[in-house]
């Protein structure tokens, strides 16, 4: 009977088996993945690979991922080459015979730059691209974060529970085993960590080794950061960081003494804005101070705004090495990098719609630049206090320190809106790097920064330095490579797609992308060999969840998602505002449109097992309106329904007395900034700015010059853009319409048309305000723009006082019989 039950068995394998099917096998670096559709009434799987002297090497449970419609196995750590997979599935603890792939080729990885100097092959994996001997492999998963436990020698107690603790441990440097971490879908905060970051730390033993790798298309490090502090011979890789919140800021910051370090392959998204204003996407992106022997490489960074400084207060320019190679700064604004006291080889790196700048050099750093790719990088090279830097504005683009040196080779650039290099006759001075004829091309000490007096110090053509002997790849091929492998493997689970007519030249954060990744939760429903699974609800938008329409406008169509372990979604704040929602429960989706009678926000959350994903929108309605408009900074922020807004307030406050009020929060005024509105009817704009400002503003790409920091301008009806003239701090804006009113036979208030026959002057006025009226005047007001009544006097005037008033614009109201006269009088 057994016999017949176990052929019975053998059978129902071997024909649910046969419906296996493997829906993608691919070879990437160092390591391959497949994807498979489930077979019913398997419980596990088996994943073996063939290749470079392996035969049917079984791979570790943890690897095995399901995501619900499909599972999916990674396997890191191959040589390169050619290599099979096979999956089989085990049902009823019997192994099927499972589905082979073909072919799949697997490349080396780009182990160049200075993390390697000397022989050093940073982190668990040998030069080949497999684990090193006696290597330690563990994994971390959402589940397992906090719990994962590990003897670590000279740990002050063991076991070590918690991947952070784990990482205090190998601190001490007395463990030399190499360490492989491993981590597996969307990790959120830990329970132990420091100042929000997971620091890797192993007192300089330059036999200790540590890998930090994400596994698969979709490891996260979502709200945290990687610091490194006094640590050698460590890789991070293949980990999509977004949404960081820790103290000191950076998606993957190097501080204080590490030496040789490789950071490769990462995508680095937007993190938490930060308290200035140049922190609205976040702090560094991938930033490196007081460390040396440093290799990044193929990493992407998505519109990150500052995306890599270097060097802070190291105060020499010896012994400071650093490569950056193959990465693709895609949108992001500058900062790629912005160096001081380093020699930096930047090479093939591609730069894709840079807003402010590419590469900036200070503090007497040294910079090769060879074989990069520049697309509408509005600067690619500034050099500080000199050439373009200045050329513009002679308060610097991006830094007021002394200048270092950039020597170019080989690049390619189109779209750029300036750039300059040495020439002896006609730029000896004002260039932003020195072109060389040839690569290994000797730079003269004669030729020094404008300011600081600093040379080049030809680091490059050491014989002892990799550089000298480096062959690299031609501009072109090195953006295919780049588009191709930069980021996590197959460019990673979050796609976005830029819009290069807009985001080529806007500073600002992408709301929709912003929102996406907010909303983050991946797709990851379970770990194979957990004792409990990772259960993930997930949320997903058609990342147009916010939108700005004109009044009686309907709004697109807004779609979300539900999936993973979510069972339901839940919205709150609809329907409001002629904003509805439809609920489709087989579909698991929820639409939203309707056309808005003003402005809303809404928010939808999952619920089901596991942690609860969320969704939030806001919908703004804009349009003409018919009343005077005042926007304070000081209380509105930037948020205005008449206003359109786009640019970052100064975190430092100021401080400007102006129609009766206190002024203290300003918008910096720069080139990302924009204000665009509309009026019905010719109206008057008054802009304030700091009191001493005399510099200039556009309003409809016309320039203004300030008096006493006030711009004044009268404009007809119709749209209108405000942008940089100069560099300034706006405090407040009045848009104000010229109306003169009249007294209905039931004693309302009626607009007309200004009476001809009634004249206020001088204006702007200093002292007195003439009247001249053809009928008597009965009353004067004097009111500010917030509707506070300053000054007034009754009788037949024909003067009134402005001399005590400060500064600004003010509504004058003239009392006659049956019939009220008010002007807009600007107070100088």
């Amino acid at each position: 009977m057994r016999k017949k039950l176990f052929l019975l068995t053998i059978l129902f394998v071997s024909l649910q088996t046969r419906s296996q099917q493997i829906n993608e096998a691919v070879g990437w670096l160092e390591s391959a993945f497949v994807k498979w559709q489930p077979v019913s009434n398997a419980q596990t799987y088996n994943v073996y690979y063939t290749g470079n002297g392996f035969i049917d090497q079984k791979i570790d449970n943890q690897l095995i991922r399901s995501y619900g419609a499909y599972y999916r196995a990674d396997i890191p750590g191959l040589k390169a080459g050619t290599y099979t997979v096979k999956v089989k599935p085990v049902i009823s603890g019997v192994e099927g015979t499972g589905t082979t792939t073909g072919s799949l080729t697997v490349l080396a990885q780009d182990r160049n730059g200075f993390a390697f100097d000397g022989g050093r092959v940073p982190g668990g994996y040998k030069v080949d691209g497999t684990p090193k001997d006696g290597a330690v492999i563990l994994y971390i998963s959402q589940n397992t974060k906090n719990t994962i436990s590990i003897d670590i020698t000279g740990a002050s107690a063991n076991p070590c529970v918690g991947l952070q603790n784990i990482l205090y441990a190998i601190k001490k440097g007395k463990d030399t085993r190499p360490f492989i971490i491993r981590l597996l879908g969307n990790i959120t905060d830990m329970s132990v960590m420091e100042g929000g970051d997971v620091v890797i730390e192993n007192a300089n033993n330059v036999s200790s080794y540590v890998t930090l790798e994400g596994i698969g298309n979709d490891a996260v490090a979502n709200g945290w950061g990687v610091r490194l502090k006094s640590a050698s011979n460590i890789e991070v890789s293949n980990i999509g960081f977004m949404n960081c919140n820790s103290t000191a800021g950076d998606n993957v910051g190097m501080q204080q003494d590490n030496d040789h370090i490789w950071v490769h392959n990462c995508d680095l998204f937007y993190g938490d804005a930060g308290s200035d204003a140049d922190q609205i996407k976040g702090d560094g992106a991938l930033d490196n101070k007081s460390s040396t022997y440093i290799t990044l490489s193929y990493n992407h960074f998505w519109d990150s705004g500052k995306a890599s400084l270097l060097g802070l207060s190291e105060g020499t320019t010896t012994g400071l090495y650093i490569t950056y190679h193959h990465n693709w700064f895609d949108h992001s604004d500058s900062r790629h990098p912005r160096v001081r006291y380093y020699s930096a080889h930047i090479y093939n790196n591609y730069y894709d719609g840079n807003s402010k700048y590419g590469a900036g050099s200070t503090l007497g750093s040294s910079l090769f630049m060879e074989g990069n790719v520049f697309r509408n990088c509005k600067y690619p090279m500034l050099t500080s206090k000199q050439g373009t830097d200045i050329f513009y504005d002679t308060a610097g683009t991006f830094s007021g320190e002394a200048g270092g040196t950039i020597k170019a080779f080989n690049n390619t650039m189109t779209g750029q809106t300036r750039y300059v290099p040495y020439n002896a006759t006609n730029y000896p001075v004002e260039f932003d790097a020195i072109e060389t004829a040839t690569r290994g091309e000797v730079i003269s000490s004669s030729i020094k920064s404008k300011l600081g007096g600093n040379s080049y110090n030809n680091f490059d053509t050491n014989a002892a330095l990799y550089i000298k002997n480096l062959v690299i790849d031609q501009p072109a091929v090195a953006q295919t490579k780049i588009t191709q492998y930069s980021g996590r493997v197959s460019g990673g689970d979050l796609k976005w797609t830029f819009d290069n007519s807009v985001d080529d030249v806007s500073s600002t954060v992408i709301t929709a992308l912003k929102s996406a990744l907010t909303n983050y939760a991946g797709t990851l429903v379970s770990v194979q060999g957990e004792t409990s699974v990772v259960s993930n609800q997930t949320l997903t938008s058609t990342t147009n969840n916010n939108q700005t329409v004109t009044s009686g406008t309907a709004i697109s169509s807004i779609v979300f998602t539900w999936g993973g372990s979510a069972t339901d979604a839940t919205v709150t704040g609809l329907p409001a505002s002629g904003i509805t929602f439809v609920k489709n429960s087989t579909a698991k989706t929820i639409t939203i449109t309707g056309t808005p009678t003003g402005t809303l926000s809404y928010s939808i959350v999952t619920t089901g097992t596991g942690t609860a994903a969320n969704g939030s929108g806001t919908i703004t309605v804009t349009g003409t309106a018919s009343g005077n408009q005042i926007h304070n900074f000081t209380v509105s922020g930037k948020t205005s329904s008449f206003y359109t807004i786009t640019g970052n307030m100064n975190s430092t406050s100021g401080s400007v007395s102006y129609a009766g009020l206190t002024l203290t929060a300003r918008l910096k005024i720069e080139s990302s900034t924009a204000i665009t509105y509309t009026t019905t009817a010719a109206s008057t704009l008054t802009l304030v700015f700091d009191s001493n400002f005399t510099g200039t503003i556009k309003v409809n790409n016309v320039s203004y010059t300030a008096t006493s920091g006030v711009v004044t301008v009268s404009l007809p009806a119709g749209a209108n853009t405000i942008t940089k003239g100069s560099v300034a701090n706006l405090y407040y804006i009045s848009a104000t319409y010229n109306t003169t009113a009249r007294m209905s036979s039931h004693g309302s208030v009626e607009e007309e048309v200004a009476s001809a026959k009634l004249t206020l002057y001088p204006n702007p006025v200093s002292n007195e305000l003439n009247i001249d009226s053809d009928k008597a005047i009965q009353k004067v007001e004097v009111y500010n723009l917030t509707g506070a009544l300053v000054n007034s006097q009754a009788g037949n005037n024909n003067t009134i006082d402005m001399s005590h008033l400060a500064n600004g614009s003010y509504l004058v109201k003239v009392y006659t019989e049956n019939s009220l006269t008010t002007k807009i009088i600007i107070k100088k």
